[in-house]
């Protein structure tokens, strides 16, 4: 599968769609999502080109690597999540719940969010 340039979130990082953006760097941009399923849910994306995490891992740099990874953890402390906790999400395919085929982490917090996987 190639990389579909005209997905939501290439949208939104061209400013074609607008965003409530939380925090933005040279490799991450983070903001609300639009359908909360959470009373804290926040979507955490590369601004490179790629699919999945199986793609990112297989194509990104490392300071891309590095800058998505440290970015979850600091975009949960900038929501409030630091003390009582927050789960990072990620789906992959159709079988995983992806549904923007563009890689994206799910931030989760400000309330008990409860089981993994009912």
């Amino acid at each position: 599968m190639s990389y579909d340039k005209n997905n939501i979130f290439a949208k939104i990082l061209r400013g074609e769609i607008p965003c409530k953006k939380v925090y933005e760097n040279d490799h991450v941009l983070a903001f609300h999502d639009i359908n909360p399923q959470k009373k804290v849910h926040v979507l955490v994306i590369p601004k490179g080109e790629y699919i999945d995490l199986n793609d990112f891992n297989s194509k990104a740099s490392d300071k891309e690597i590095v800058e998505l990874n440290k970015a979850v953890t600091h975009v949960a402390n900038l929501v409030g999540a630091k003390d009582k906790g927050f789960r990072a999400l990620t789906n992959i395919g159709s079988d995983g719940g992806q549904e923007v085929p563009h890689l994206h982490f799910h931030i989760f917090a400000g309330e008990k969010i409860g089981k993994m996987v009912s």
